[in-house]
């Protein structure tokens, strides 16, 4: 292949859908990085047709120098254990949370999904903490290849808002041929989100590789939302029964925990049940990664946003308050599971997985989405496929859903929580581009599903006609 060809942008996930992110960066011929490497979830299928349950590395990796990670969502960095099995030995480049924050990840993963042995797991995490490289943002890192061309890459992690540690980055490839700028999103935050300071767009971009989970629409703003999730709570607490609230583990459970302690504060002793002020209303937090992620949090303040240090100031705690329980052990999981299905006690229980597509969610879900006393509030992103989405679609009828092999009547009251997301809106999406000093010529829609990406596509042409925004 001709040098003036490159860099080349290849994309092994995050393709059909919006989950197992993985592109590969070609510098040169023997050159090449990766951004992300991540699990698919739901019926996305991997690029050529490969069942998603196919979890192998299934491309060279020859010359692949290093992996770069925008953040430790397992849609992201999920298959990090298989690049490693696959004989990857670089290093791991990252922000300085990430590294800190990644592998309480790769632990949970390797805990749940690929090994019962504790040293074969401790040695792994030993190897995963030798290749990762903590970043600086803002920071160059020069990335070295092999042989002795002119090629030259240097990168650059930015916040990009989404989670703690999250990070758009800025490749710079220099070749014999050109200089060029690429840069690739990640997932970029919702500007309404607490905790974290909304993204700020790059200076320029020649290549911009861009997600689109939500490239159709726009979420409401941050006092509608909390109003919204006040309003859910009351009228689910009628049934005097327990309100479920899928959650992944990482800034969803967090944002939620802040925004609950937020309105128990302001309205202490108003009835938010027959006999139940939101002074006495119990909120679960049954995940120990979550648990895990949120005393990582706690220790941060130093990166929350100005809002949040203000609470905390005035001698508040967002996300350890008196009415929080935290559940971490089998034992005590198992207890209150039977406890809630035979009490039905009104409180409000966290658990991951956020699409209920694995976690102690499903348990939850099994042991009470057939009482009508519950329900279920979903607050982010389902995918096509997973069970989150059957039971936002089949719910409100009364339909079904699979869980773990047998069917459940969805006989519990079904809520979509609108503006509780992670990820960056349709109008927080082109103000990323628009915002640059120097346009892109090139714009590469990834990370969301057909129509969120055509919708996108068509605006951004409109916003900015002379670049080519194309869907891989």
């Amino acid at each position: 292949m001709n040098s003036s060809s490159y860099p080349l942008i290849l994309h092994h996930g995050a393709v059909t859908g919006v989950t197992g992110s993985c592109h590969e960066l070609q510098i040169d011929q023997a050159n090449s990085v990766l951004i992300d490497c991540g699990l698919f979830q739901g019926l996305e299928a991997l690029p050529g047709g490969a069942n998603y349950n196919r979890l192998a590395i299934d491309f060279p990796i020859a010359s692949v120098r290093a992996l770069l990670v925008t953040h430790c969502h397992v849609d992201h960095v999920g298959r990090i254990p298989y690049l490693m099995a696959a004989g990857f030995q670089g290093p791991i480049y990252c922000s300085e949370l990430t590294a800190g924050l990644l592998p309480l990840v790769m632990k949970d993963a390797v805990d749940v999904g690929l090994s019962l042995d504790k040293e074969l797991v401790r040695q792994f995490l030993d190897v995963l903490k030798a290749q990762v490289v903590a970043v600086p943002y803002e920071s160059w890192q020069t990335v070295p290849l092999a042989g002795n061309g002119s090629a030259r890459l240097r990168v650059k992690f930015k916040p990009a808002g989404h989670i703690l540690g999250s990070a758009y980055i800025e490749c710079d490839v220099e070749t014999a041929s050109a200089r060029q700028r690429l840069v690739f999103s990640g997932d970029l935050g919702n500007p309404y989100t607490p905790l974290l300071a909304a993204p700020k767009s790059p200076y320029q971009a020649d290549v911009l590789v861009l997600e689109s989970t939500y490239g159709d629409r726009n979420h409401v703003n941050r006092r509608q939302r909390k109003a919204l999730l006040k309003q859910h709570i009351k009228r689910c607490l009628k049934n005097s029964g327990v309100i479920l609230i899928p959650a992944f583990s990482i800034e969803r459970t967090q944002e939620l925990l802040y925004e609950l302690e937020d309105i128990i504060h302001h309205s202490r002793n108003e009835p938010v049940a027959k006999g139940l002020v939101w002074n006495e209303i119990e909120i679960i937090v049954d995940s120990p990664l979550a648990n895990k992620f949120t005393k990582a949090y706690r220790k941060l303040k130093s990166f929350w946003d100005a809002e949040a240090r203000v609470k905390i100031n005035a001698g508040r705690h967002p996300l350890s308050f008196e009415q929080l329980t935290t559940i971490n052990s089998h034992q005590d999981h198992l207890s209150a599971l039977a406890y809630l299905k035979r009490t039905a006690n009104p409180c409000v229980v966290l658990a991951a997985s956020g699409m209920c597509s694995g976690g102690r969610m499903v348990n939850y879900l099994k042991a009470l989405i057939e009482d009508p006393r519950t329900d279920i509030l979903l607050a982010g992103y389902q995918a096509e496929g997973t069970p989150g989405r059957m039971i936002q679609q089949h719910g409100p009828a009364h339909g079904q859903v699979e869980l773990d092999g047998r069917l459940y009547t969805i006989n519990a009251g079904v809520y979509t929580l609108d503006g509780y997301s992670a990820h960056a809106d349709q109008d927080s999406l082109v103000r990323f581009v628009t915002r640059m000093r120097k346009k892109p010529r090139e714009i590469r829609l990834v990370h969301g599903e057909p129509e969120a990406k055509q919708t996108l596509q068509r605006l951004l042409q409109q916003k900015v006609p002379d670049c080519h925004v194309i869907i891989p």
